[in-house]
């Protein structure tokens, strides 16, 4: 870059962009520019005030308290616990009533298991082996049931068999019963009792009617929102699982409770709503599928010696999940959309002007509409809006103006001028030394030719078509050479 594009660079950062606003008689710009403005004011009402809500200041931080109960007996009779009736202390775990619980469905019991030796379940690989030295005493199976002695114990003639290990014996059973053994569970009833805070806006309320009548008879639905006593069942079933399949082996079903507030409005327009799904991915077969965990009932016999009887248990875990928000009117976030709204306006217009200056057939045109370039150096007749490449009505020269065009000649001197006959007369006058150009311009007529088309800004010289103007122009320039010579012999 040399020293006059360095020069150019730095005299450009003292250049001031101002707007100009140019009226553009585009229909189809015009159309554009109209159909993005609905749009834009559409989506600000409709989407952003009426739909979202943003003119509302907004709370999302819900705190809230659980407590469930469960309620319900069933009775089972079976070869290792006969006859049992089962209560709420018998399946519910915990028995707190958190936001998590557990309604026990199935059971695979192992009773009377005492401390001692015994052989390691043949499901368990690190328990086969066929020497005793394949058992490293000692050794703790991996996924076993125990620590192994270091002896291998096989059954008759077989070649192969299992640890010897030290456990609780005899090992958990490995049998599952062929239904449910609490399959009365599907008419127990959960009662969720929620109760939820807005701290910015001091707001609390409870998802319970306070009426002990009305809730011992009562049951959820729709219409009932304010009863959370569901039927177990049906809680399953608004989940989209069958209670039979999802009681054999278990399985995780949420229950969600939303609360959107519009404190805007009534209290009683603040209302819970509840979903329900299932967590756990029961369509894949897996031995990992369903829910289960185990626990253990411990005894002394007689003579003091601990026994205990372990309990593999299948259940249905309830997880009760609170979230919501609140909002209220609030002049800040509306400012904000507001403002936000005013400037996908802009947006908009921008996006016109660049179909009218670059996209469409006239481009041009509008772009030298559009842009203008203002400098101090600029000649008078060009401040006043001479488009660039046009040359202005007076050139000075050597102090000297030259002239305008003559008032059209009369009948006789147009006759053989052409058709339209509008030929028109220049003459050339020179200034006197010391006679101001204003009152040159002031002697000379302004006469104009008699043509309505001809319009113009109110110059002189834009009252002529360009082509007559430049031919104009040409003669005044050699009449006023002429009479320079002509002063110059005669001095």
């Amino acid at each position: 870059m040399g020293q006059a594009g360095w020069k150019g660079l730095c005299l450009s950062l003292f250049d001031y962009k101002t707007e100009k606003y140019v009226i553009a008689k585009n229909k189809k710009v015009g159309l554009l520019y109209r159909l993005l403005q609905l749009s834009i004011l559409l989506y600000l009402v409709v989407w952003v005030f009426v739909v979202k809500k943003s003119y509302q200041d907004v709370d999302t931080s819900l705190q809230s308290a659980v407590v469930t109960k469960v309620k319900g007996v069933a009775y089972t009779n079976t070869s290792e616990l006969g006859e049992r009736l089962w209560d709420v202390a018998d399946y519910v775990i915990p028995p707190q009533g958190d936001n998590v619980f557990v309604v026990i469905t199935n059971l695979i019991v192992t009773t009377n298991q005492r401390q001692g030796t015994c052989a390691e379940y043949e499901g368990v690989p690190d328990g086969l082996c066929s020497q005793d030295h394949d058992c490293h005493a000692g050794e703790t199976v991996i996924a076993g049931n125990g620590v192994k002695t270091g002896r291998c114990l096989r059954v008759g003639n077989s070649t192969s068999g299992t640890c010897e290990i030290f456990a609780w014996c005899p090992v958990e059973t490995q049998s599952m019963p062929m239904e449910p053994l609490l399959k009365e569970a599907e008419d127990f009833t959960i009662y969720i009792k929620n109760f939820i805070r807005f701290p910015k806006f001091n707001f609390s309320k409870a998802n319970v009617q306070e009426d002990t009548n009305y809730l011992k008879s009562c049951r959820f639905s729709p219409k009932n929102l304010y009863c959370p006593i569901f039927r177990l069942g049906s809680v399953i079933r608004w989940a989209g699982s069958d209670f039979q399949d999802i009681a054999m082996k278990g399985g995780v079903i949420a229950i969600n409770i939303e609360w959107d507030c519009d404190l805007d409005k009534a209290a009683s327009e603040c209302n819970p709503r509840y979903y329900f799904s299932r967590l756990d991915n029961n369509h894949v077969k897996s031995v990992s599928s369903g829910y289960n965990f185990r626990f253990a009932r411990y005894y002394r016999d007689s003579a003091g010696a601990e026994f205990r009887t372990l309990i593999k248990a299948y259940g249905i875990r309830f997880d009760v999940i609170v979230n919501g928000k609140a909002g209220k009117f609030s002049i800040i976030p509306t400012i904000i959309n507001v403002g936000s709204g005013v400037a996908l306006m802009g947006a908009g217009a921008f996006f016109c002007d660049l179909v009218l200056i670059y996209i469409i057939k006239k481009r041009e045109f509008y772009r030298d509409k559009k842009y203008e370039e203002v400098s101090r150096s600029l000649n008078p007749a060009q401040q006043r809006g001479a488009r660039p490449g046009r040359r202005p009505c007076c050139w000075r020269n050597e102090g000297s103006c030259l002239s305008r065009p003559s008032p059209p000649m009369s009948g006789e001197a147009r006759t053989g001028q052409g058709r339209e006959g509008s030929a028109l007369e220049t003459e050339a006058v020179v200034a006197q030394p010391g006679q101001p150009e204003e009152e040159l311009l002031e002697e000379q007529p302004q006469v104009l030719p008699n043509r309505s088309r001809w319009k113009g800004n109110g110059s002189v010289c834009s009252h002529f078509p360009e082509l007559a103007r430049s031919g104009l122009l040409k003669n005044v320039e050699v009449n006023a050479e002429q009479l320079q010579n002509l002063q110059t012999v005669e001095t």
